[in-house]
Parts: C-alpha cells; structure tokens; sequence
C-alpha cells in the first residue's frame, strides 16, 4: 500500500466518483481506478459499490477512509518537519483571521513577513471569528488570528493587538448632533449588524446587556457577512451599526463616529495546543509580538 494510493482512494470516497477523484489529483480516469482495483485485490476487500455510474462506500470503505486520512495527516506532518528541517528557505504558513484582522490589521505584518522570508509560502483564510478558531481547534491551520475573547481549553491563546469598537452612522443622522444615553435610543434605532458568530456581533451585544438592553430587542434592518457591507449600508441610510474603528477610520467621510466610549476587544492568536510550531510559525509569532 503507497501513500498515492491512499491519496487516489480518499479523492474518490469523498466525490463517490471516479472521474471527478480524477480530476482533483490531475490523474487518468484509467489510472485512477486501477489504483483502486489493486487496493481491493490486494486486501480481497470490496471498498466501493458500483451503483449505475456513481459509486457508494461499502462498510469496509467507510471504515478504511478513517485510518486513510489518518495516515495521510500524518504523512503530511511529516512532510511539515523536514520542510521545517531546512529553516527558512521553504516551507508553508497556514493561517486563517477574522476579517477584522484579514482585511485590515493583517495584511501589513504579513508583508513584513514576505519580506524577511520570501521563500515561505503563505495561506490566509478569512472567515468570521467562530469558522477561523474552528480552523485553529481542528489544526487545519498554524494559527487563527481573531478579535474577542475565546474560551477553549484545546487552544493556546495568546493576545497581540488591541483594537476598539466604533458606533456609526450615516452623516446627518440625528446621533450626530445628540448621542444616545438612553436605552430606549438605542431600542428605537434601526440597526445593520454582522452575522450571529462575528466577534463584533458578540463584543457589541455583551456591551448592550452591560446597559440592560437584550439585544432580541433591538430593530434589525439588516444583517450582513462582511463590516464592508455593513458600512456601505449604513453610509446608504440603512441605520446605525457598530464596527471595528481599523473599518470605520477607512470609511471615514462616508461614515460618521458618534462620540461614545463602547468596548476595547483584543486580537488573539490561537493554536491548537500541543500542534508542532514549525520555524515558519515560530517566525510569524515572533513578528507578531
């Protein structure tokens, strides 16, 4: 059993399809399933069902793609290691930010990153806090860089930045002139928010029930997946909304803060406690402290 081998049967158990297990790995259709056949005839074990012209997994084969890409995870561990083995002449980031941090705060240190070391190649995912930590807790990637707080045992946590949350509003709305004081303001207001699982969503409604206001209570005219949406809605007339002051300062003339303290959030490094911190990881922590 080779390690292509492997490879060639966990692209088609997760397609359940020859053709398509193909065209991921750049193979023959031909080369493909003979890889395959000769896993089943060297083990005298049936790993798929052929089923018109899809396949299914037998019971052997769902087992089997456990300890397949179980191996396969290891392989690539250590692959990461003699990688590793050569400094930093080569070798891979994986990273993954809330898109505070990914769109914003990021991509400076990153090209200070690029610049010391050009030979490493890098990955960023940007998605909302909860999705990068996921990536971070699963060691899909070297570290999650996200805003809030996060509470998990399986996570080293290490903080790097602090940045504040801003509220805003479209110039000539009536906050300009007077801001909010009573909660009954802020029930009233029409509000554009980010999606359940942002860490500015979360910050900004512990914030409301600091103030005794539920945050079920509050009018929501839209909610949206990224803080440019929201600023672009909120500069259109859609309402007030909170957001990160690394967005509002970008959208300043467009946007108007209203002069009211809310909450400071941390930016945090995550990592999957006990993961290998190659020297490439080693290097972008060292950067980012």
């Amino acid at each position: 059993m080779t390690l292509e081998q492997l490879r060639i049967f966990v692209a088609v158990a997760e397609r359940e399809h020859v053709t398509q297990g193909a065209r991921e790995l750049n193979l023959t259709q031909s080369a493909t399933s003979a890889a395959i056949a000769a896993l089943e005839a060297r083990y005298a074990t049936k790993l798929f069902d052929r089923v018109g012209r899809r396949i299914a997994l037998t019971e052997a084969g769902r087992l089997f793609l456990v300890e397949a890409k179980a191996v396969l995870a290891r392989a690539a561990a250590a692959e990461a290691v003699l990688f590793d083995l050569a400094g930093l002449e080569c070798g891979a980031l994986s990273l993954s930010a809330s898109q505070t941090v990914g769109n914003y705060w990021l991509p400076p240190i990153l090209h200070r990153y690029r610049t010391l070391y050009p030979k490493i190649a890098i990955e960023l995912t940007i998605c909302n806090t909860l999705t990068a930590a996921d990536m971070a807790r699963e060691a899909i990637v070297d570290f999650a860089i996200v805003e809030g707080e996060i509470d998990d045992k399986s996570l080293a946590v290490e903080p790097v930045a602090w940045d504040e949350l801003k509220l805003v509003a479209f110039p000539g709305h009536p906050w300009t002139a007077a801001a909010p004081k009573r909660v009954e303001d802020y029930r009233s207001a029409s509000w554009v928010l980010r999606e359940k699982g942002s860490g500015t969503r979360a910050i900004f409604e512990a914030v409301l029930r600091e103030k005794g206001l539920d945050p079920a209570e509050l009018r929501i005219a839209l909610e949206l997946p990224t803080h440019e949406a929201v600023a672009t809605a909120v500069a259109a007339g859609a309402g007030v909304a909170v957001l990160p002051s690394l967005v509002a300062g970008a959208s300043a003339g467009a946007l108007a803060t209203i002069d009211i303290a809310l909450s400071k959030r941390r930016f945090l490094a995550l990592r999957r406690e006990g993961r290998h911190i190659t020297h490439a990881a080693q290097a972008f922590l060292a950067l980012l402290r």
